[in-house]
Order: structure tokens, then sequence, then C-alpha cells
């Protein structure tokens, strides 16, 4: 399938150059005449604003500055805008929302999934949001007009996953990757929703996935322990390494690139976790530190200082262990009393969120907790940065969204 999707990706000049240089950027989404789904003229602004706890919140005890209850089931997603202060989430009651952080307001309802909505993305600027479910649908929304950001209206509905896995927008373009439960991975281009690529060579559910920061490759992972490295012009794996030998990971569950796109950090089912060279085409290192047989569930590269090489994995065994890549060795573990579910860097930073209804903040230069961030009363299933990092967001199995600062506040 993918040799018959090929030219569509070599007649798309435009976004091809994504892949080879950083200069080149997709044009704007036009705007047209279309009947925009939710009207309203009030300026979203650029900061966060006077935060309260509203009414929606009134009842919820918490450190938290925001709380958003519109959704009636678990909420398994929840995205912050790279700019405004603006949050998309989505969970099992099928539903996604566009809201305002600072109020809990709701901009836009997401319809038109007929199971959950399992994953949420913002394009690079902004201007687009997309979300993805257990449907294999994918629906995309974007801004309507330049005065303010708070109307959006429906642009298209992407169809071809048998259930969507992940979605990832190009660091560069309007490009969107999703991973699918029926072991291919999709390339799309917007705002025109055509197929630019399906991968094939996958023999499990394609969990995990990411575009390199430098935004040439792809690289992707399934639940049969596969890992590719693509090259999206034409659908070509560069590399494939298979659960054979030493990179028997039991599954592969997670993924995180270095932003010098050099070394994909890779994280398993039974707790495994390997260092690939993406020049090479091969397994460095492999590290421990996690309980055997405790899944690797996120990871992600702390920016602690230049010339530095640090990245966190965090596991079901509610430890972060935190790891310098230029030796090998553990800088630091970390510690949650449940399940690790998400790791997010800014800067120096990491905030981690777990099934013990907490999120945290840590210095990784010191290994200091400098936060620890209250008021769910179910296991924390996500979470997001907002407006640069100043903001956490995160998502609860009992069906609430919190909005809470980085770093403690005067009165902490």
């Amino acid at each position: 399938m993918a040799s018959e999707q090929a030219h569509n990706y070599d007649e798309q000049e435009d976004v091809e150059e994504h892949f080879i240089t950083e200069d080149d950027v997709l044009a704007e989404v036009p705007d047209d005449d279309d009947h925009p789904m939710d009207e309203d003229d009030d300026e979203a602004g650029d900061t966060l604003g006077d935060l309260g706890q509203g009414s929606s919140s009134s009842a919820i005890e918490g450190n938290f500055e925001q709380a958003f209850s519109d959704h009636k089931k678990s909420v398994f997603t929840i995205s912050g805008h790279p700019t405004q202060p603006l949050a998309v989430s989505g969970g099992e009651d099928d539903m996604g929302y566009i809201w305002d952080i600072t109020d809990g307001e709701v901009l836009v309802k997401l319809t038109g999934h007929t199971d959950s909505v399992t994953c949420t993305g913002w394009s690079n600027d902004g201007e687009m949001v997309a979300t993805g479910g257990m449907d294999g649908k994918i629906r995309l929304w974007r801004r309507v007009g330049k005065e303010n950001w708070r109307t959006w209206e429906f642009l298209t509905e992407l169809q071809g996953p048998d259930e969507v896995m992940f979605l990832r927008w190009h660091p560069k373009g309007n490009v969107l990757l999703a991973g699918s439960n029926d072991t291919t991975l999709w390339l799309w281009q917007l705002p025109s929703g055509n197929t630019m690529q399906v991968f094939a060579g996958h023999t499990g559910p394609v969990q995990c996935g990411e575009f390199t920061p430098d935004g040439k490759n792809i690289v992707s992972a399934c639940a049969d322990g596969i890992l590719m490295y693509w090259n999206p012009r034409d659908a070509s794996h560069i590399f494939k390494l298979t659960p054979e030998g030493h990179f028997n990971l039991d599954g592969i569950t997670s993924i995180a690139v270095n932003p010098a796109s050099t070394l994909a950090v890779v994280g398993g089912a039974a707790g495994g976790v390997r260092v690939v060279s993406l020049s090479k085409g091969d397994v460095v290192n492999a590290l421990g530190g996690h309980t055997e047989g405790e899944s690797i569930e996120s990871i992600c590269f702390v920016d602690v200082a230049p010339g530095a090489s640090v990245v966190a994995t965090g596991a079901t065994d509610g430890k972060i262990c935190v790891w310098d890549l230029n030796t090998m060795r553990l800088r630091t573990t970390l510690q949650h009393e449940d399940a690790v579910t998400t790791l997010l860097s800014h800067g120096h930073l990491l905030v981690s969120a777990s099934a013990d209804r907490t999120l945290r903040t840590w210095d990784v230069k010191t290994g200091a907790l400098i936060r620890e961030m209250k008021g769910h009363y179910g296991p924390v299933l996500a979470a997001s940065l907002g407006l640069g990092g100043d903001v956490v967001l995160s998502a609860g199995d009992e069906g609430l969204c919190l909005v809470y600062t980085t770093e403690p506040t005067e009165s902490q």
C-alpha cells in the first residue's frame, strides 16, 4: 500500500521540503467563508491572566488554578495550545473540547466521534487541532479569521487507521502522522487532507512514533517489539530492529528522540530501555533501573545544560530514572507512589503525572521535588504543558481536567 501512495508525496514538493530543510514552512491555512462552529468576539489574550477557581472547581480540593469538568467519563488526552490560553481534551464520552484554561469556558464541542477520543494535538502554528479515536477517525478543526483564537470550525475528517493509537504533527509544517492498531502508519497533508504515505512493515499495533526534531525522518514502534526508522518521501524504511537478540523489549511502549535527531530512547513493556543510534541503525546501550516486568510508559529528554544529553524514563513501578547519555549512567531516581503515566520537560524542570493522583515538578539538576500538584481524585492519565511551559494541564480518570502553574507560587 505504501508504494501506491508514494507518488502523492513526490507531488507535494512544498511539503517534501520540510523533510530536508528547516527554512521552508507551509503557507498559513487560508480563511474561507464556511460558517464557524462557535462565535465569540472576546479576545483570548496571550497570557494566563487572572486565574481563579470557578464554579466547576468549587467542590474540588487542591492547589490547581482552574478546573474543567464537562467530560462525563475518563479523560484520556489533553494538549495545551502552543501560544494561547487554550486546551483541547478528549475522553471516554466520545467527546473533545476546546476550552479556555483561564476560566474553564467551552469554546467548541468537538463532536463526530463514535468511540473514545484517545489522542489530541495542535499543529505547530496552533491554527489547527486534531482529535483521534478508537473509532479510527481523525477529525480536524481550524481557527476562523485572525481576530482572536476563540472561534473554530470543522475542517475535515481523515480515515484509514483501524484505531488511532497516537497523533503527531510535523515540527515545522502542516503534516500529521498517526499510528494504527492495524499495524500501519499514516501521513496526511493539511488542510487538504490528502494522504501522503501509508507505511507498512510493523506486525503489531503501532503504539508510538515521532518525527525526528529536525523534521527529516520518522521513528515508530509496535506492540510486537519492532522499531522502524522511515524516510517519509517514499515510505521506505532506513533500518528495522526486531526483537531477536539484545533488542527484545517484550513490546515497545514508548519512544523519544533527542534534540539533535541522532539518538532514540526506546522503552518496553517488560521494563527494559534501549538507546538506539539513528545514524548506525543499532542499539548502542541498554539501561536498567526499572523493575522487571513494569512497563515504560513515558520518555523525555531534559535540557539540563549545554552539551548535556539527559533523558528521563517513567514506568508503572512508580520510578522516574534520569540518565546521562554521555556516560550512560544513572543520575538520579525520582519516585511516585503509583505508575508514572506522563513525563514533560520545560528547560531543566521535569513534570511527571501519576496514577497516584498527583503531578510533580522536579529540578533535574538537583533531583529536588519543587512542587506537588493535587486535585485529582482518580489516576492522572495524561498531561501537557501550555503557554510555553508556564502551566501544566492534566487529565484524570475521574473526568476532570485541571490547570496548574509549573513552579511554586509565592504562597507555597
